[in-house]
């Protein structure tokens, strides 16, 4: 039996293990060989007990397909792919009615009853696979899946140039959403505390706001990417009367909100998760977007305690592994 490298969670606790057995492809499944994969907020939330999980973690990558499952698949070997998080039936009344991302029998990729990224190999079904342009690097690449988050946004809420728009948050994902926001022409504010987060926001000519600045009941919408309780309380202080909060983080245990306040104020919550891939890969391709200064560390798969240990300190941006 082949065995490989990789992080794994169990009880809390990560741990690098070599003694991961290869998966094999089932058919309509391709074996990938992960080239890079980046550490998010919602790998350190698991690491926290987010939610329960065992197994490999991760699930923002870039790779190359090394098998398939089937002769029938075989073209894909050899193509550098990014892939979809959700492992879904196809059949479940979801599925049946465009809602696939909650797939009633879904797994996902290194959250939930299924090995993630941070490992030399994993398997994803091929209908979840997305090839890469090839004047597309794998360290934009591996930026895909964040970037098709953030593009959610305005799949779910439209976007107006004159809509006053507030972001809470520039993170590793707040620093993809806010070149999404960009692109609608609206009148833009970020909220950020951490000097790199600034710079790169700055940098781009982004009004970036101090918290207790900003007017209460002022802005359109309010895009909450802190995933903590003050985050979520000053979307609540500066959204106005018929806005919407939009929220887009991870968020671990629970929070205490005055939901009578929601409802007078008649405020529009709406919760974010996974976005498009294909519009992401466009905006990679084309320059539209460049997410590469993002990236504060890259470490080896056999660093990866100390890339965990890197990427949990405040205001660290995007850490990416490699094998």
């Amino acid at each position: 039996m082949k065995t490989m490298r990789g992080l794994w969670l169990e009880d809390r606790k990560l741990s690098l293990r070599t003694d991961i057995p290869v998966p094999e492809p089932a058919a309509g499944e391709a074996l990938l060989r992960v080239r890079l994969a980046g550490i998010c907020g919602t790998d350190l939330e698991m690491v926290r007990g987010y939610v329960p999980f065992t197994g490999v973690l991760g699930h923002e990558f870039v790779a190359e397909v090394a098998a398939t499952g089937v002769s029938d698949d075989s073209a894909w070997i050899g193509q550098r792919v990014v892939g979809e998080i959700n492992l879904v039936c196809g059949e479940c009344e979801q599925c049946a009615h465009g809602r696939s991302t909650h797939c009633e029998r879904r797994t996902t990729l290194g959250i939930h009853a299924c090995n993630g990224v941070f490992a030399e190999y994993v398997t994803l079904p091929v209908r979840n696979l997305h090839c890469v342009p090839p004047n597309v690097a794998d360290e934009a690449a591996v930026y895909t899946e964040p970037l098709a988050a953030a593009l959610e946004i305005p799949q779910q809420i439209q976007v107006h140039p004159e809509d006053r728009v507030l972001l809470i948050g520039a993170g590793r994902l707040g620093q993809l959403v806010t070149p999404v926001l960009m692109r609608t022409g609206c009148d833009l504010q970020v909220v950020a505390r951490h000097p790199q987060q600034i710079a790169l926001l700055e940098a781009q000519k982004i009004h970036v706001a101090k918290a207790d600045d900003v007017p209460g009941h002022s802005m359109d919408i309010v895009v909450e990417a802190t995933g903590s309780p003050a985050g979520f309380d000053l979307a609540r202080r500066v959204v106005r009367p018929r806005g919407a909060i939009v929220l887009k983080s991870t968020y671990h245990g629970t929070i205490q909100a005055d939901f009578s306040e929601l409802v007078v104020q008649e405020i529009t919550v709406i919760g974010s998760r996974c976005g498009p891939f294909e519009p992401a890969l466009r905006l990679l391709a084309n320059g539209s977007v460049d997410p590469r200064p993002i990236t504060a560390a890259r470490f080896r798969f056999d660093q990866g305690l100390e890339a965990f240990a890197a990427a949990g300190m405040p205001g660290t941006l995007k850490v990416l592994l490699e094998p």
